[in-house]
């Protein structure tokens, strides 16, 4: 368990990695500006890399926090979209990208198995919002998989370009 000091330090270095990202993270300045020292750092997290994955699970619990309460049944994709699409959480989604595309390059680093980890979580969500009689077939996966694929196309668009109009409609005419 984790102590007062270390869950301080971890929302704060949590705090700083949504404004400033992840991937170039240096300590020292990060230590000096969640007012730390790279000695606490890294006697509380082990190493850099100890961190970073600490960052992660940290990020990932925010997603699985929202995955959780999407809810179920009709509708859902919708509602992901909408949570997605919010300005209040492009942080953590640029965040997240970051995290993704990162342990897709650096599959062996402190990013291993994070995009596997999200496909997996997100293909859940997915799947207890289909009828019981479709989840656990062919079909039902297929479906899971294309809506998943449009969603993280519309995510990246959204993110490049912050017309949450053109990607809204986007996923709205693929319904229709």
């Amino acid at each position: 368990m984790p102590s007062a000091r270390e869950t301080e330090l971890l929302e704060a270095a949590y705090r700083y990695v949504l404004t400033h990202g992840l991937a170039d993270v240096s300590l020292r300045p990060l230590a000096a500006a969640i007012g730390s020292s790279t000695r606490v750092l890294l006697y509380l997290f082990d190493s850099k890399e100890g961190l970073v994955r600490a960052l992660l699970a940290r990020a990932r619990a925010d997603e699985l926090a929202l995955l959780s309460d999407i809810g179920t049944g009709p509708g859902v994709v919708e509602r992901l979209w909408a949570w997605l699409s919010a300005p209040a959480h492009r942080p953590l989604l640029t965040l997240w990208l970051e995290a993704y595309a990162r342990s897709l390059v650096e599959p062996d680093g402190p990013w291993a198995g994070f995009a596997r980890a999200t496909v997996d979580d997100w293909l859940e969500v997915l799947k207890a919002a289909q009828p019981s009689d479709v989840r656990d077939t062919a079909e039902g996966l297929a479906w899971r998989t294309r809506e998943l694929a449009l969603l993280r196309g519309a995510l990246l668009d959204l993110l490049a370009t912050g017309e949450v109009e053109r990607t809204t409609a986007a996923l709205s005419a693929v319904r229709e």
